[in-house]
């Protein structure tokens, strides 16, 4: 059974950091592009950033970009989120999720996601 388990989230200062980490199993990790996404209550989920199967290429929403780094560890089938320079509006939950053919496999699960709360 595919299950992705998000780890890391925390209440923050504006301007802190956080490094948020997903556990997943059930599948080829290596095999699969992975993602993270975030959703604030009342609103849809959102892509934040992927990484390429292999971890050579990353791709961000530009709300994020030169502040969070996604990056990955086939070895241990998880995929980080660094997030640097936090901002009010990076609070949400953060989940993550495998790819295939550009878009999240449909037939997954979304985890119970990491909260992430910034706050002066």
């Amino acid at each position: 059974q595919v299950s992705f388990v998000e780890s890391g989230g925390g209440l923050v200062q504006p301007g802190g950091s956080l490094r948020l980490s997903c556990a997943a199993s059930g599948f080829s990790f290596s095999s699969y592009a992975m993602s993270w996404y975030r959703q604030v209550p009342g609103k849809e989920r959102e892509l934040v950033a992927v990484v390429s199967v292999g971890g050579r290429t990353t791709t961000y929403t530009s709300a994020v970009k030169g502040r969070f780094t996604i990056s990955r560890d086939d070895a241990k089938n998880m995929v980080d989120l660094q997030m640097n320079n936090l901002k009010y509006e990076d609070t949400a939950v953060y989940y993550c999720r495998r790819r295939r053919s550009g878009e999240i496999v449909r037939a997954d699960s979304w985890g119970q996601g990491t909260q992430v709360t910034v706050s002066s």
